[in-house]
């Protein structure tokens, strides 16, 4: 554990296993030095178990950086679910609840990939320590997805400005990989605005026909990441920029929705010395947890969501100053602010 290339001296990490409902399951905990950590868990099917392993600590660091970039009170952790092919059950998620239950606090879960406002509800009948649970009215609480797409919608159009010196979209080329809660959501945002998109996703049917309510073009998975376009907008899984991957962008900004979007922190520096704008994913997509933590600390009503999420952009300019001012990655300048903030710089 110790010499995993992703452990970041995680202050946790829980495996669970229950016999009799075939729950395996990992609970990431990177940092309480804020606050309890807090980030979702997800239901997914890895190819190899060390998969599953190599997630949790990298969704779990990065939901320290995020939560701490967006100056919320609260740590990071992750969890994950392996579905082993196999649908998800209620008896799972109730021992899923019962997992949780047993850390006293130190992790509070929320919805991700995988996972419905349901199955969010089905785990805390054994646990209180759920955020982001479905509410009456207002804005905090519920699904993460839609305000995570308000505060990558506004780092695009901040990316934009930055990159492009436009203050508008209109006609501004955005290339949108995965059309999920937040890509689609984007997507349709994006639409409003003016500018001119190429969609796709792993499901072919649902890129079709968010392309035709749009008007945009869809294109095959494969194909996205080579579209020549102004914005490439990561909405998927991670780890999808890397050594193979960056030469081909033909985009000259990456500002997405997507978790871990760098295959390894080296990464960084092949964005940075291609002259690529690049919106750190902790920072602009941290819409989501804004809107749980909001609701499960009482930090505040739907308007304090979402005056947190109009300082995104906020926090990219600085981080793009800062950038230039040193001449290193932006992506390395957001993970030094993030260390101080949770007392490891």
């Amino acid at each position: 554990m110790w010499s995993h290339p992703d452990f970041d001296n995680h202050e946790k990490v829980h495996f669970f296993t229950d016999a009799a409902t075939g729950l395996r399951a990992i609970i990431a905990v990177h940092s309480t030095f804020r606050g309890p950590s807090s980030g979702g868990v997800r239901f997914w099917h890895y190819a190899r178990e060390e998969d599953a392993l190599t997630d949790a600590l990298r969704l779990s660091r990065g939901m320290s950086y995020k939560n701490a970039m967006a100056g919320l009170p609260v740590g990071g952790g992750k969890g994950v679910i392996l579905s082993d092919g196999q649908p998800k059950t209620r008896a799972q998620l109730l021992a899923f609840g019962d997992a949780i239950e047993t850390l006293a606090g130190a992790y509070v879960t929320a919805e991700d990939v995988g996972m419905s406002d349901g199955d969010m509800e089905t785990i805390a009948e054994r646990t209180r320590h759920v955020s982001g649970l479905p509410v009456a009215g207002g804005q905090a609480g519920g699904s993460p997805g839609p305000l995570t797409a308000i505060g990558v919608h506004l780092g695009v159009r901040a990316a934009v400005a930055r990159g492009l010196g436009r203050d508008d979209l209109s006609g501004v080329h955005v290339a949108i990989q995965g059309l999920g809660a937040v890509g689609g959501g984007l997507a349709r945002k994006l639409a409003a605005d003016g500018a001119r998109l190429t969609l796709a996703d792993v499901n072919v049917e649902r890129a079709k026909a968010l392309a035709a309510e749009l008007g945009a073009e869809a294109v095959s998975a494969d194909a996205i990441m080579t579209v020549e376009a102004d914005v490439f907008s990561p909405n998927a899984l991670g780890a999808i920029l890397d050594a193979r991957s960056i030469p081909l962008l033909r985009a000259g900004i990456v500002a997405g929705g997507a978790n871990n979007q760098l295959a390894t922190a080296a990464d960084a520096q092949l964005l940075h010395a291609r002259g690529i704008l690049y919106a750190p994913d902790y920072v602009i997509n941290a819409g989501g947890i804004i809107n749980v933590a909001t609701e499960y600390f009482q930090l505040g009503d739907g308007d304090a969501v979402m005056a947190r999420i109009e300082q995104i952009p906020e926090r990219l300019r600085a981080i793009w100053d800062q950038s230039a001012t040193t001449g290193r990655p932006a992506a390395d300048v957001a993970d030094e602010m993030a260390r101080g903030l949770i007392g490891r710089g």
